[in-house]
């Protein structure tokens, strides 16, 4: 089978999605399918819609000879038009989530829909990652989709600890420790989660009580990484929160092994591979009620579902487990056992395969 691929920038960018569309190419080249990875240059929203009149970009995709074109929705402003003068088919959109589904001003929401679902109908079929983002597409378009819905799998580290361990984790005596694992951008809402942790009681005799490791990229939004720095430096927090920025696979696994639980309150999440993750090493997630988070944490079982921007009910959940050791280590052991019951990259990938080479005939 001949696949093409349309995603901005490099596969090799370090978010959720892109580790999603990793994958996938992975498996298919592993299936002896020959798979053309087409890079677009990531520019500002407005500069993408462009990308509709380029002519350069519609002679290199029309000169492909292709049995199924895929394309990460990501890229819906360069082809909500272009899909169209393309003539190339059947065109499947991976669904991570869609833009207009995140918070911001309404009025900007709203263009963003009108974009986002003529690019949807430009489509044959859909891949989405979860049961919340295939409603929310089927939502906008208002008919059911040709489509399958593929979690992703949370197995790419090795991890070797057993329940037991996170057990024995949890009731040893220091601080809590916190990850906030994604990129330092505003919709993962850092600030939120390092003004929850300013409310908590200050330490009695000098004792710490926790301590935020940040795992993720300082340049995806440089204006918003400088302004968590502010505001660590202003709430007085310099000692307790650390700003790691990317990691590698093995450094990142050592680092999940050693937390307590991870924290990431987004405004919205289309899945949330960074929850499954920490779940597979033991770690009670704490997310919000937006998005599909829900698919994964069970609230008060494996980990908390929080509003979002609600630093108070944040901080509540997290002086909770502090107090509570055992709860703690409870959550971490359901969190576990959880997780191995979530389907696997190669489950994932397969499945989406199948529905390929069903659509491609």
């Amino acid at each position: 089978m001949r696949v093409g691929l349309i995603i901005y920038g490099s596969l090799d960018t370090i978010s959720g999605g892109f580790l999603y569309d990793r994958k996938l190419v992975e498996h298919l080249r592993e299936c002896g399918d020959e798979v053309e990875v087409i890079s677009m240059r990531w520019r500002s929203y407005p500069g993408c819609l462009a990308d509709n009149l380029s002519q350069g970009l519609y002679s290199r995709v029309r000169g492909l000879r292709l049995d199924i074109m895929l394309q990460d929705e990501l890229n819906h402003p360069s082809l909500f038009w272009l899909n169209r003068r393309l003539g190339v088919r059947p065109i499947i959109s991976i669904v991570h989530h869609l833009r207009s589904s995140e918070r911001r001003p309404r009025w900007r929401n709203l263009f963003y829909r009108w974009v986002e679902a003529r690019y949807l109908r430009s489509v044959d079929g859909f891949v989405f990652n979860s049961e919340t983002t295939r409603a929310e597409v089927e939502k906008l378009l208002e008919k059911p989709t040709q489509s399958v819905v593929a979690s992703p799998g949370g197995d790419r580290f090795t991890i070797g600890l057993t329940p037991a361990q996170v057990e024995a984790r949890a009731l040893a005596p220091g601080p809590l420790r916190i990850l906030f694992l994604g990129n330092v951008i505003p919709r993962k809402e850092l600030h939120t989660l390092i003004t929850a942790l300013s409310l908590l009681p200050a330490p009695e005799g000098g004792r710490e009580e926790w301590r935020l490791d940040v795992v993720g990229s300082l340049s995806a939004d440089a204006a918003y990484a400088k302004s968590i720095r502010s505001q660590i430096s202003r709430c007085g927090l310099e000692e307790r929160v650390a700003l790691r920025g990317i990691l590698d696979e093995g450094p990142l696994a050592e680092c999940l092994s050693q937390s307590h639980l991870i924290a990431v309150p987004s405004t919205y999440e289309g899945f949330g591979i960074a929850y499954l993750e920490g779940m597979g090493f033991g770690l009670p997630a704490i997310a919000t009620t937006a998005g599909a988070a829900r698919e994964i944490i069970e609230d008060e079982g494996t980990g908390f579902l929080v509003p979002p921007g609600d630093a108070e009910a944040l901080a509540a959940r997290i002086a909770r487990l502090s107090r509570d050791r055992k709860l703690l280590a409870q959550m971490g052991q359901a969190a576990m056992k959880s997780f191995a019951a979530h389907p696997t990259w190669r489950d994932t990938t397969s499945s989406i395969r199948r529905f390929l080479c069903t659509v491609a005939g």
